[in-house]
């Protein structure tokens, strides 16, 4: 059933739900065409007037699905046209009851659902826009009728039904706006919610320094990598990078220099790396890098180009400027291996990497 009203309804969700709240409309105002015509056969009004109302109301609710199916709404500050729709569908009523003679009450009850149908939908302020238009068109109307068709629209009984609109649609629309209200508060703390969450998910997947993917998240990540692997047969590169003599960096300038050394390193490391592969802060001084579908001979180049434009970085804090050096061990996972055994093959290779000096790449 889907798929069959796709054409009419589109697979935009976003769309298809504007479209789904304009049928709705639409089939409202069809069962008030449905009583009118029950009143043309019951000989209260004359048909031909009925058949003109008929196709001006269903014919402008055409109209707004098209705009909206179109896309054309889109460019209105309110693309579903609910405030328009609404508008439109009360003008409707009064010209029905105008129409209608001596059975124009049963335009009032159309009248407070097609209220109540912005209620989910429209901000308190539109709300009452609504109510006010409604009451004055039915003001003028009234007015209209009751001197021009004294005999059929009686002055005393016109005062009455003006009486009741004006009270029963203002208040309709307070209790609307009170909903209103309410909707847009439980969407702000759905919204507030969702950021907590985001930051929560943030907090424990990021390191607060430096941005890049923490310790657990980055180990989680390897595992996946791992059991990727083991279906597809595939293989993956580890590199254990860390800064050469970081504790004289923080001696000689302080941690809150180290700081900005890490969070720059951390920056450079990130544009200098394929978009499929993840740096993480391992630990202190020290990152991990994992390089998905790559195999060592073909990681080694990029890595050494990664190590040496890190280590011509200029990190310029104040006064301070600090350049350092990184040393890495880079070794490829092996089919029967635990990502914990890859890391211990990494980390020997970081030492042979620092035993010969640093500001290098060792491969194990």
């Amino acid at each position: 059933m889907r798929r069959l009203l796709d054409p009419l309804l589109t697979t935009d969700p976003i769309r298809r739900l504007r479209l789904q709240q304009a049928l709705l409309a639409m089939g409202l105002l069809a069962v008030a065409v449905l009583a009118m015509h029950w009143f043309v056969w019951a000989g209260v009004v004359r048909a031909a007037p009925v058949a003109w109302w008929t196709a001006l109301a269903l014919g402008g609710m055409v109209v707004f699905f098209a705009l909206i199916r179109s896309g054309w709404s889109a460019r209105a500050a309110d693309p579903s046209l609910t405030v328009p729709q609404m508008v439109y569908a009360i003008g409707c009523c009064v010209l029905a009851y105008a129409l209608l003679g001596p059975a124009r009450g049963a335009v009032f009850p159309i009248v407070m659902v097609i209220l109540m149908f912005g209620m989910f939908v429209v901000t308190p302020r539109q709300m009452l826009g609504v109510s006010v238009v409604t009451v004055l068109l039915f003001a003028v109307a009234i007015t209209v009728l009751a001197l021009a068709r004294p005999a059929v629209y009686p002055p005393v009984i016109e005062v009455g039904h003006f009486l009741m609109v004006a009270t029963m649609v203002p208040v309709t629309a307070i209790l609307a706006g009170r909903v209103a209200q309410m909707r847009l508060r439980l969407r702000t703390r759905r919204d507030e919610l969702e950021r907590a969450l985001e930051r929560i998910r943030e907090q424990a997947t990021r390191d607060e320094l430096t941005g890049l993917v923490n310790r657990r998240h980055m180990q989680e990540l390897m595992d996946q990598e791992h059991q990727r692997c083991v279906r597809s047969g595939q293989t993956f590169c580890l590199v254990k990078l860390d800064i050469d003599a970081f504790k004289r960096v923080n001696d000689a300038h302080g941690q809150a220099v180290g700081d900005v050394v890490l969070r720059a390193l951390a920056q450079e490391a990130l544009r200098h790396v394929r978009g499929s592969d993840l740096v993480a802060r391992w630990s202190g001084e020290e990152f991990v890098v994992m390089l998905p579908d790559t195999r060592a001979v073909l990681a080694r180049a990029p890595m050494e180009r990664l190590v040496q434009r890190l280590a011509a970085l200029r990190i310029v804090h104040g006064a301070e400027a600090v350049s350092v050096t990184l040393s890495g061990g880079l070794v490829e996972h092996h089919a029967g291996e635990a990502v914990g055994q890859t890391l211990e093959r990494a980390a020997t290779a970081l030492g042979e990497a620092k035993a010969q000096g640093g500001n290098r790449i060792q491969t194990a």
